[in-house]
């Protein structure tokens, strides 16, 4: 108890988080320039005339063309936490904001969004505003050059548990001895300039594989230890631009690392600041202060409670009989990140009891993202299910019954059924339980 109590009264420079605040702040204002730079603020959250919500967030709904209004609001959020201006509000908003725009279709879920709201979330709560801000210069009374250990080693363990949890996932057989979905990805990557040639080789997905999963393993360690930092985050920069460069996964990889760079010391991070000011000429009021920051009790109770959580919430899917990849019961945030290669068809017959009968054109009602999306995931199947039965009963259909011929090839398999095509959809009702109608695998991916 005593070395928790130490431990719990450690202080440390302030700069790493203030660093941290400002690039992420900034890769964020940047991400959402970029997303609206490249019409997907329309395309994604304009345009469909139905979205796919999260169970228990019905409630949140696209705000049609006021979307773009949501957009501002959060990159102005960002900027104000970058340069720490109003920060306990901007932040506040950032979080709000941004996980508002994350849970409008669950069709454009990404790993890296979970990841994103919960950075913000911690930074409601820590003091990432009290040195090297506009705030701590406007106001002398929240400045301070020192802060509790633990406020700077949240975001590492949040970032140790992201990799690990990610490392972990990859623990599995298809991804260890079969090399998926590696091996349907990279060969068609074979025309990129000057490295191309090697995903002809059947040995690269494999390589690759092993490599992906013990660099996840491994990574936060060897990053958390002084003695292989360098050679860690040397690591860092060439897995993630390789990544950004083999796969379209956005402004994740460049955000990984720039946030890496928490775990440097202080006296790295006070060399970046100096310079900054040096370069912008910042006043030196915003930096010499000794002072020291104490964090509320209250928060090491729930900072406690929110880690304990994120440790236990991705092994829910313990909880779910059937295969993980298949059901995907408990496979949602849980940092599995680009673990599998579904290919789907999901053709819909609508029945009338008044003998009205529709086979169903899905590009009628979803975009071509989001039916790529839906047509593998049973709790997306069952959405658009209930809102096809909805739209038919106004269509004059009397208690439209919905059923789905479903086909799903999971990393590389042959097609096989998903779905009980003898399943009334319409009145299967959503929830935690597990969905009966989902037809076996019949199949074992051995693995976390």
């Amino acid at each position: 108890m005593m070395g928790i109590n130490s431990y719990l009264k450690k202080t440390s420079s302030a700069a790493p988080l203030a660093v941290f605040r400002v690039c992420f702040g900034f890769m964020l204002m940047g991400s959402l320039i970029r997303f609206w730079a490249k019409g997907w603020i329309d395309s994604l959250y304009i345009k469909p005339t139905y979205f796919f919500s999260f169970y228990g967030f019905e409630w949140v709904k696209s705000l049609g063309e006021y979307t773009y209004v949501l957009f501002l609001i959060c990159g102005l959020c960002a900027f104000f936490v970058a340069i720490g201006l109003f920060y306990r509000v901007a932040i506040i908003g950032l979080f709000l904001s941004f996980s508002y725009i994350e849970l409008i279709d669950k069709s454009t879920y990404l790993n890296h969004y979970y990841f994103i709201s919960l950075i913000c979330l911690l930074l409601v709560f820590l003091p990432a505003q009290v040195y090297f801000s506009v705030d701590s210069y406007r106001n002398k009374h929240i400045r301070a050059q020192f802060i509790p250990q633990w406020n700077i080693d949240s975001i590492k363990l949040m970032m140790a548990i992201l990799y690990f949890y990610a490392g972990l996932a990859k623990v599995n057989s298809d991804w260890l001895f079969h090399a998926q979905p590696l091996s349907i990805w990279l060969p068609a990557r074979n025309d990129m300039p000057i490295i191309g040639f090697l995903f002809n080789y059947v040995w690269i997905p494999y390589l690759f594989s092993w490599f992906g999963c013990l660099y996840d393993l491994s990574i936060p360690f060897l990053l958390w230890n002084k003695k292989f930092r360098i050679w860690a985050y040397v690591a860092v920069i060439v897995f993630h631009v390789l990544t950004a460069l083999l796969f379209p996964i956005g402004m994740f990889p460049h955000i990984m690392m720039v946030a890496a760079l928490i775990f440097f010391s202080a006296d790295f991070h006070q060399k970046v600041i100096d310079r900054l000011t040096s370069i912008f000429r910042i006043p030196s009021t915003w930096l010499h202060d000794n002072s020291s920051y104490q964090s509320p009790r209250f928060l090491h109770v729930g900072f406690v409670v929110f880690f304990i959580f994120q440790m236990a919430f991705p092994f829910r899917y313990l909880a779910y009989p059937g295969e993980l990849f298949w059901t995907e019961e408990g496979y949602r945030f849980s940092w599995r990140v680009m673990l599998m290669e579904k290919a789907g068809y999901a053709q819909f017959t609508v029945k009338g009891t008044n003998g009205l009968q529709a086979v169903v054109n899905n590009n009628l009602h979803l975009s071509t993202l989001q039916e790529k999306m839906m047509s593998t995931q049973p709790d997306m199947i069952l959405q658009y299910a209930h809102h096809l039965r909805d739209y038919y009963a106004n269509m004059g259909f009397t208690s439209p019954q919905v059923y789905v011929d479903s086909y799903v090839a999971l990393n590389g398999r042959l097609g096989k059924p998903m779905i009980s095509p003898h399943t009334d959809l319409a009145k299967e009702q959503d929830s935690f339980s597990h969905k009966t109608w989902i037809l076996p695998f019949n199949d074992t991916i051995k693995g976390f």
